[in-house]
């Protein structure tokens, strides 16, 4: 079937699940076990605080998504998403109950006058605009008041447990200093140490196969499709509400089961077939996105402004032919992958168990050595970010494995590093301060979730959750 959810995922998923550090990442395997069968109409329990069916249902209605939606993605755990979201939305209103946190009318009135939503060109608030954006959210005004409330005593929860967090100048010098640091290295490019993709003999890809032949069969398939367009559909350049409300039949057939074969007769456009197809270059192609979407024998897919059409007629899955050049260039990859490994593997377990030493580093580089200098633990100039932290962590005279964001592997080793202190009376003081003060304030959330997963006890009622779930099925 087609599936909005994908898109919703992006724009709406975001706004549901709180967007703050401190937001809670209960996973549903640790809420504990259901409740008794007295308690059948709350689907989660906080403490002494119940979520009942309904409370839960009225959530799905004010989150936008349609039932259909609902139910096309009950298997992707959209249900337990959303759960999981008003789990933590409650939690937040517990703590802020717990804080006796409370807003006025007159902050919220203020608020509401300071959107820029609701404000002409020349800045002044308009009541038209703010009910037209209402009548177009399907919303009241009592409803809106209320989030916005919400949304500004979590704002307030937020400022009250980390607001404090300004950093002090040794603090701020120190961050400064850390994160600023010039760090010279040594590093030698392992690439040049892997066998290469053609240097891999007939009989190396032989024993290769031999040995995973069961791993390496592969699906072939024989598939049906159809191109949907406005033109070959409707015989129109435009897409237009009817042409999507022939997809949607087109879909609600598929639902009933009626048959490929019948569906594209009565749409009177040109079936392409398929026979003993197989995906082996991974190419953007129709025939490619058919054959990775298999897992449906029957679907409607929608492919840059077109919709496919397609059904899969037979699955053979079979060892691909050594003829075949595609299938000889994934073995030598696979090869090459596996060589590669085995390498970086054999220097990272030196590493661990401390046998890699200055010796071993002169006799790998053979005289190859490079050497750079990171400006700061910002400089990704020439390795990728994480592993330019790593390097910031270690002790002089230390070795490692890097990556640049090529994904080229590296052994490097770190020279020597160079402090650099910053004046209380520069210009950048004052911005450094404010970035180590944010990091003072991340940890101090960290905290905070830790604080808050010892404070409540969160426990789903499965049953009821089941229960919920299949009302949508």
């Amino acid at each position: 079937m087609i599936n909005p959810f994908k898109n919703f995922t992006k724009k709406k998923i975001g706004g549901l699940i709180l967007i703050f550090v401190i937001i809670i990442a209960f996973g549903f395997g640790g809420f504990g076990g259901g409740f008794s069968t007295g308690n059948q109409n709350n689907i989660a329990k906080i403490n002494n605080t119940n979520i009942s069916t309904q409370d839960f249902m009225d959530y799905l209605n004010q989150s936008g998504l349609s039932q259909q939606v609902i139910k096309e993605n009950i298997d992707k755990n959209v249900i337990e998403e959303l759960l999981s979201s008003m789990v933590s939305m409650t939690l937040l209103e517990l703590e802020i109950k717990n804080l006796d946190l409370v807003i006025s009318d007159e902050v919220i009135v203020e608020t509401l006058k300071k959107n820029k939503n609701f404000l002409d060109e020349n800045g002044n608030f308009q009541r038209t605009l703010y009910e037209k954006f209402l009548l177009t959210n399907s919303m009241s005004a009592a409803m809106y008041e209320i989030k916005l409330k919400n949304n500004v005593l979590q704002k307030e929860l937020f400022a009250y447990i980390s607001g404090g967090a300004k950093s002090p100048n040794f603090l701020t010098n120190k961050y400064f200093i850390e994160n600023n640091r010039k760090l010279d290295i040594e590093f030698i490019k392992l690439n040049r140490f892997y066998k290469k993709v053609d240097e891999f003999t007939n009989q190396e890809i032989k024993i290769f196969i031999d040995e995973n032949s069961e791993k390496l069969k592969q699906d072939y398939i024989d598939f049906s499709y159809v191109i949907i367009t406005p033109k070959n559909l409707l015989g129109v350049d435009e897409f237009n509400q009817a042409f999507f409300d022939a997809i949607d039949e087109i879909d609600n057939k598929i639902s009933k089961n009626i048959d490929f074969k019948t569906i594209t007769n009565e749409l009177n456009v040109n079936v392409i077939i398929k026979k003993d197809y197989i995906n082996l270059e991974n190419k953007e192609t129709i025939e490619n996105k058919i054959y990775n979407s298999r897992k449906d024998e029957i679907e409607i897919l929608e492919d840059n402004g077109t919709f496919i059409f397609y059904q899969i007629d037979n699955v053979i899955q079979k060892l691909p032919n050594l003829n075949d050049e595609r299938f000889l260039k994934q073995i030598t990859n696979l090869l090459f992958q596996k060589e590669k490994f085995e390498f970086n593997k054999n220097i990272l377990n030196q590493l661990d168990k401390n046998e890699f030493n200055q010796e071993s580093f002169d006799k790998l580089g053979n005289g190859e050595v490079e050497k750079t200098q990171l400006n700061s633990i910002k400089d990704i100039n020439k390795f990728e970010n994480n592993s330019v932290k790593v390097l910031y962590t270690l002790p002089i005279n230390t070795f490692t494995l890097i990556v640049d964001r090529e994904d080229n592997v590296f052994i490097a080793k770190v020279m020597k590093l160079e402090d650099i202190e910053i004046s209380p009376d520069s210009d950048i003081f004052n911005a450094i301060s404010n970035e180590a003060s944010a990091e003072n304030r991340n940890e101090i959330l960290k905290s905070y979730d830790y604080l808050l997963n010892n404070k409540y006890k969160v426990i789903v009622n499965e049953k009821t959750l089941d229960r919920v779930k299949s009302y949508f099925r």
